[in-house]
């Protein structure tokens, strides 16, 4: 059994070259494709740990900003830096950075295909 929580996520999307722009650009990342029997998505780089994920276009996922899982992404060190694209890329920022203690800091951000997705960052 692993350390961690998470292993993989999945983020709905409608439109998977926008949303690749979209986080491609706020988190200044490379997203290659992944391809599987179900379809295509786009691959969040992995972290040493093994943690990754994917923008999943297919297995009726669909967007939502009201309820469901909350994803926190790594927003590297300073989580003001990927806040600070967010508008540029097409999305909203819904929370500025705010300080949670000693776990750091977080954001909340609608991203183009209308998901509500964390940032957490230590600084």
């Amino acid at each position: 059994m692993s350390e961690h929580a998470i292993s993989w996520f999945a983020i709905p999307v409608v439109d998977l070259e926008r949303a690749r722009a979209f986080y491609s650009t706020m988190l200044d990342i490379t997203m290659p494709d992944l391809v599987t029997s179900g379809g295509t998505c786009a691959v969040f780089p992995q972290l040493e740990t093994g943690i990754s994920g994917s923008l999943n276009p297919f297995m009726g996922f669909k967007p939502s900003a009201d309820g469901g899982v909350t994803i926190w992404l790594n927003a590297g060190d300073d989580l003001q830096v990927p806040l600070d694209r967010v508008e540029a890329a097409g999305g909203k920022v819904l929370q500025s950075k705010e300080q949670i203690g000693e776990y750091g800091y977080i954001a909340m951000i609608l991203d183009t295909e209308g998901n509500r997705i964390g940032l957490h960052s230590p600084n």
